[in-house]
């Protein structure tokens, strides 16, 4: 039985605080992306750089919410922030996003590429009558298994991340390192050019790459979200971001040369499952199971990281009175956020069930790419002697330039596909009138006790 009015506690110090910021950015996105970039920009030398831009977007980003969350080192993220800088109406914005889209979504995506991985790695499975079934079937437990371990403890499932994390990062070093001192590739690759289908849609088709760049660096502000159990945050938590995105940007380039070292660029255009026919190149086929096993393994980390991330957002949400009151709740032994994190994986489920996800990954981008913007301009209205340093030029010139640059990304992106896009709007708009659902009802409760309920309310 868990009670709402339990608190969160200080039990994670840097190392885990930056294993759960890699573990959430190294998942679906890199290892699905790189085939779609090259289709869409025709050049992979033009799609390399893109992917180093993106890391130092990435990096802009995490320098701001390092400034924020040392100054409000609480759980819930850019929900806390934009609730306490600007307007709660904002804070609750990006918690709804967040719920649907900002981690049950792709909570569903890396376990069904978990379960595309291993049917890679064992053919016949794949080839099997009701081998859709088994995917989603395997898809399924691998959520259960880990909501599982992660609702045992926050310490209990960060030792687990840690292994899963340092084994992740291991096996992708170990990848480059082998597929470049014997894997049979050429560098030949790099000078040559996948033709553009519509020249005079460069920069959209840029502005749409580095939409789906950003999804795959999804994760640099982390650690944000679970402030209220860092320990030292205004040390832990900016320095968690920082290393852990600085590590992640040089994973990703590296794989992303070694993609197209391995594979030549006409081959590489279009293919989603990216890992194992890269293998089969540098190694042979016989290598391709192995790898898909590593990819596989990689996603599980990836998968444990949003479970611990997302339901800290709902909980936040929650004891501010904007979210369902029983999101709130938190087990009075084991300490963790145990409805709200039951809540994510069912709505993960669902999605992995309805078979939808691998078409929204636009939609996906698009609504991760809104609130992040005014977030980090909201290090310009920190107190001077917030984190000593909050409102430095450094701080200042980051967050202008990973808001302007985001910002282009999003207007080239609506213009590239603005089905999807308009869809990512709507999904926001709808969340207004939901807002001033619970505003109301956290007025009449203040009216009735004269402050706000303990236990959270609302519907």
């Amino acid at each position: 039985m868990s009670e709402p009015h339990a608190d969160l506690t200080r039990q994670l110090g840097l190392f885990p605080a930056t294993n759960i910021v890699i573990a959430d950015m190294i998942g679906a996105g890199i290892f699905t992306t790189s085939g779609l970039l090259l289709l869409e920009l025709g050049s992979p030398l033009l799609m390399i750089a893109l992917w180093v831009g993106g890391g130092i977007l990435a990096l802009c980003g995490a320098l701001c919410y390092g400034a924020l969350g040392a100054a409000m080192p609480r759980a819930g993220g850019e929900y806390a922030y934009l609730s306490e800088l600007f307007h709660p109406l904002l804070g609750f914005l990006t918690g709804w996003i967040s719920f649907f889209v900002g981690f049950s979504a792709p909570l569903a995506a890396s376990s069904l590429g978990f379960s595309e991985y291993l049917a890679r790695a064992f053919p016949t499975l794949a080839l099997a009558d009701n081998a859709v079934l088994w995917k989603k079937a395997v898809a399924l437990a691998v959520i259960a298994t880990l909501a599982t371990i992660h609702m045992r403890g926050l310490a209990f499932g960060a030792k687990i991340q840690n292994y899963l994390t340092v084994g992740k990062v291991a096996l992708i070093v170990a990848l480059v390192a082998v597929g470049f001192a014997i894997g049979q590739g050429d560098l030949g690759n790099f000078q040559e050019r996948v033709s553009s289908d519509a020249p005079d849609a460069t920069w959209r088709a840029m502005g749409l790459s580095l939409m789906w760049i950003m999804f795959a660096y999804s994760g640099w502000n982390a650690s944000g979200y679970i402030g209220s159990e860092i320990r030292s945050p205004r040390r832990n938590l900016p320095l968690s971001l920082i290393i852990g995105t600085g590590i992640v940007l040089l994973l990703y380039v590296s794989l992303n040369v070694l993609f197209v070292y391995a594979v030549p660029p006409g081959e590489l255009q279009g293919t989603i499952a990216v890992g194992g026919l890269v293998a089969s190149h540098l190694f042979g086929s016989a290598a391709e199971r192995m790898i898909s096993l590593l990819i596989a393994f990689a996603l599980l980390s990836a998968i444990g990281s949003l479970i611990i991330i997302g339901p800290r957002v709902y909980y936040a949400m929650a004891r501010d009175g904007v979210f369902f009151k029983s999101v709130a709740r938190v087990h009075p032994v084991r300490r963790v956020p145990s409805t709200a994190i039951v809540w994510q994986c069912l709505i993960a489920g669902v999605m992995v069930l309805s078979g939808t996800f691998d078409q929204i990954l636009t939609y996906m981008g698009f609504c991760l790419g809104i609130f992040p913007i005014l977030a980090v301009l909201g290090v310009c209205k920190l107190p001077r002697d917030a984190n000593g340093t909050s409102r430095s030029v450094l701080y200042v010139t980051a967050a202008l330039i990973f808001a302007i640059v985001s910002f282009a990304i999003l207007v080239l992106a609506y213009f590239e596909r603005p089905l999807e896009s308009s869809v990512a709007l709507v999904t926001v708009a709808v969340g207004i009138p939901l807002y001033l659902a619970f505003a109301r009802s956290k007025a009449k409760d203040v009216a009735r006790y004269g402050r706000t309920n303990e236990k959270g309310v609302g519907p």
